[in-house]
């Protein structure tokens, strides 16, 4: 008998190590394409692109306008009868971040003021009550499809527009609490997610965002986690969906759900050996389109802030907000182009890299790939001092 029991837990242990082991390959292979592709589009783009970052005489607002201005609810919801981006082309902006060398973009299906891209059966604050009339989302999904590229949703945990949302803006004392329900805005944030993966095909990532508030909790985002993977479980979904993150330096601290970590506007100082996470980062000083913006990083820059996070084994979402005609700004088109045309010579150099096995040099960045049975170095070279380039043995 005691052999019997003896033998009847080793085969419930490797039962449960196969699982594991089973699940944990599983979750590998969905993030091996987005560990391969190093680098992707994010768009922020909404109705805050009409106002484009100005509000009585203030030029310092972007998509953050109703929140930074304290728009009334009811001033702010006029700019829907004003949406109407004629030129606005997805095949074009597919076209562009393919050229830059993106594998993957990532769309704001709803900002923080609730504005919803797409045809949503649970509101009617979205694109479908503009005299636009054409749902965004469903451009970019099948453009995306036609050219290879991996089309992903920014979706906001928060949502100044709904009233079940909670809390309310601090100035927002017209806005009574009375009646509202915070589960019940969750119920209806998991309704538009389950529209956001099923009406669009194969989605790669949701990039949650607006995890911070306190009505939020580590239970509400673990649930979320869960059920979002219930519905796509290859999706691969940040660490803004709970609230683990250590501020905008991004990574998660404690045992808290997400794929990868999200630092904004900042790079690691050094690799994070076995942890998945993305730098996100505008070209200029804002994420939504801002006409008085002209403080544009150098496209020499962006590619060697690529470099550096790729020869950390990180991913780089850099950011476009497009203006409220549905175009891009030209000076974000040229720094496409000029990153594209430096990818298409040494983009091997990117995709499907792994961490520099140096600490950071004094010359510039290296990543590293493995190829057949060897290992091969890539050498990204910044400067190049006295004709001299030390690598370390």
């Amino acid at each position: 008998m005691k052999k019997l029991r003896i033998v009847a837990l080793l085969a419930l242990s490797f039962s449960l190590l196969f699982c594991a082991t089973v699940k944990e390959s599983a979750e590998k292979d969905n993030m091996a394409w987005w560990r391969d592709a190093r680098f992707g589009l994010f768009i922020h783009w909404g109705l805050y692109a009409i106002p484009a970052g100005e509000w009585n005489g203030e030029t310092g607002h972007a998509e953050w306008i109703r929140q930074t201005a304290q728009i009334p609810l009811e001033t702010y919801d006029q700019f829907v009868h004003q949406f109407n981006p004629v030129h606005f082309n997805a095949d074009e902006w597919v076209r562009m971040a393919k050229e830059a060398g993106m594998k993957y973009i990532v769309l704001t299906s709803k900002h923080h003021d609730g504005f919803c891209l797409f045809d949503s059966e649970h509101t009617d604050f979205d694109v479908m009550s503009t005299p636009f009339q054409r749902d965004i989302l469903a451009e970019l999904a099948q453009a995306c499809a036609r050219e290879g590229i991996k089309i992903c949703w920014y979706h906001s945990i928060m949502d100044w527009h709904h009233p079940d949302y909670l809390p309310r803006r601090p100035w927002e004392k017209d806005r009574s609490t009375e009646g509202a329900d915070f589960a019940r805005y969750v119920q209806h944030l998991k309704n538009q997610l389950a529209e956001l993966t099923s009406k669009y095909g194969e989605i790669g990532v949701l990039w949650f965002d607006g995890e911070w508030e306190e009505t939020w909790t580590h239970d509400h985002g673990a649930d979320l986690y869960n059920y979002v993977k219930g519905l796509q479980p290859s999706i691969i979904i940040n660490n803004r969906v709970d609230k683990g993150r250590s501020g905008m330096a991004g990574m998660t601290t404690g045992e808290h759900a997400g794929d990868f970590g999200t630092p904004e506007q900042e790079i690691p100082a050094t690799g994070l050996l076995g942890v998945d996470w993305e730098t996100c980062m505008t070209m200029n000083d804002h994420w939504g389109y801002n006409k008085n913006d002209h403080n544009w990083k150098s496209a020499e820059e962006l590619i060697r802030k690529l470099a550096d996070i790729a020869s950390k084994g990180g991913n780089f979402l850099l950011n476009v907000g497009p203006k409220a005609d549905g175009t891009f700004p030209q000076e974000s088109i040229d720094r496409l182009k000029a990153i594209g045309e430096w990818m298409s010579v040494n983009g091997e150099s990117v995709y499907g890299t792994q961490a520099s096995p140096f600490k950071q040099l004094d010359w510039g960045r290296c990543t590293q790939k493995a190829i057949g049975g060897d290992t091969r170095l890539y050498l990204h070279v910044f400067d190049w001092p006295d004709g001299k380039l030390v690598v370390p043995g």
